[in-house]
């Protein structure tokens, strides 16, 4: 007997992730028949939510057989999740520390395929409180951890950047491509980054690169301050302090050889 849907919540998300978790302990593809007749439900309506799962790249369909099976796509985000939470956890007393001692707020950032996302914030009480908040997505060009990702990730991240127009979020965030390529160079020789001014007005970030146990860039440590408590050219005890705190979570991570 089908599973009911429960009719106080989206009953068309319900059904995609019914068809996902159907699908998830098959060894093989399955008919649109069978699928249908295992979720007790019209074969049209099966096969609609499948074409949407097919094109945002979830299912693929055998051209042959004309089975439908899970592609790899919701492995790799299961993947992201179990490094992000681990990630976290050998992070946050790191992060702690850090902020005690600079005297600033602290920020981790993981690398997507977009931008690099905000997953934790360890604040300072200042009189002016930095607003950004876990889970914003920063640019690769305008921030101190997107240069990093630039430097130290995957080339084909400046896929993302060459895609443009680059978006100006202040006076002072760079939109030349071939500026930005040389600023990206300077921060792979260093080892950090800076972007003063260049997200918010008057705000600064320092970051440092953090690998994993494959010595892949995962995500930054940052401290985040304003300009006048983090200058342009930060001082060599906060540059010091924060790349010793993002070698030791990656080192913590299984990271063998730190680049940064």
């Amino acid at each position: 007997m089908a599973e009911q849907l429960d009719k106080s919540s989206n009953q068309s998300t319900q059904v995609a992730f019914r068809i996902i978790e159907e699908m998830a302990p098959l060894g093989e593809g399955i008919r649109l028949t069978d699928l249908a007749r295992r979720l007790g439900m019209p074969k049209p309506r099966i096969y609609r939510f499948l074409q949407t799962l097919v094109s945002i790249g979830y299912v693929e369909q055998d051209p042959e057989t004309e089975r439908y099976s899970l592609t790899l796509k919701l492995f790799h985000l299961g993947q992201a999740i179990a490094d992000g939470t681990q990630l976290l956890t050998v992070a946050r007393p790191i992060m702690i520390r850090l902020r005690d001692a600079l005297h600033l707020t602290t920020t981790l950032s993981l690398l997507e395929a977009d931008g690099m996302r905000v997953v934790d914030i360890v604040r300072v009480e200042t009189p002016v409180q930095i607003v950004t908040k876990p889970g914003a997505l920063l640019n690769f060009h305008a921030s101190a951890q997107g240069k990093l990702a630039l430097a130290f990730g995957a080339p084909d991240l400046w896929e993302q950047v060459r895609k443009g127009p680059l978006a100006r979020l202040t006076d002072d965030t760079n939109t030349d491509v071939a500026r930005l390529q040389a600023e990206v160079a300077e921060v792979r020789r260093r080892g950090w980054a800076a972007a003063p001014g260049e997200v918010l007005p008057g705000v600064n970030a320092l970051s440092a690169p953090i690998y994993d146990a494959t010595n892949a860039m995962i995500g930054a440590l940052n401290i985040v301050g304003s300009v006048q408590s983090i200058l342009p050219e930060p001082d060599p005890s906060q540059i010091e302090a924060l790349r010793d705190a993002a070698r030791s979570i990656s080192i913590n991570l299984g990271c063998t050889e730190y680049i940064g």
